[in-house]
């Protein structure tokens, strides 16, 4: 019983940090320097699709399931509950890549967008809460 509630567990935290990855960006409008935790993981979640890598998490979820006498399942955690949904074929590497290359897209986009608003409030406080090399680069 505790081995299954920790694998849902894992489950809520990777798709929680799978959804910062793609729109955490989002809350740097609300509060700049959550860019400097949120790049790092934006960086990370797109290498590991980008790299055609398993996360850490999917293995750990796996193993907690099967202890608990569950069922595990194979492929990653994308593949599993993101992707059976979407393409029913399965995630292939061109949907994998496609994915990463996302990742980047849409962060790069809310950066810029999230920057120049911060250029344009240049004597705000929120200017200067943003990380300098971030702000210097775009």
């Amino acid at each position: 019983m505790l081995l299954s509630l920790l694998a849902d567990l894992v489950l809520v935290v990777h798709a929680t940090f799978i959804l910062f990855v793609v729109l955490g960006g989002l809350l740097v409008f609300w509060h700049p320097r959550i860019a400097w935790v949120h790049i790092p993981c934006a960086i990370w979640g797109a290498w590991v699709e980008l790299a055609g890598w398993i996360c850490p998490l999917t293995p750990l979820e796996v193993d907690l399931r099967t202890r608990a006498g569950e069922i595990g399942y194979e492929g990653g955690f994308i593949e599993r509950y993101v992707t059976a949904a979407l393409y029913p074929q399965g995630l292939t590497r061109e949907i994998q890549i496609g994915l990463g290359i996302a990742v980047v897209a849409v962060n790069v986009i809310i950066y810029v967008v999230a920057i120049k608003r911060a250029r344009n409030n240049s004597p705000s406080e929120r200017f200067s809460q943003f990380p300098r090399s971030i702000v210097l680069r775009v």
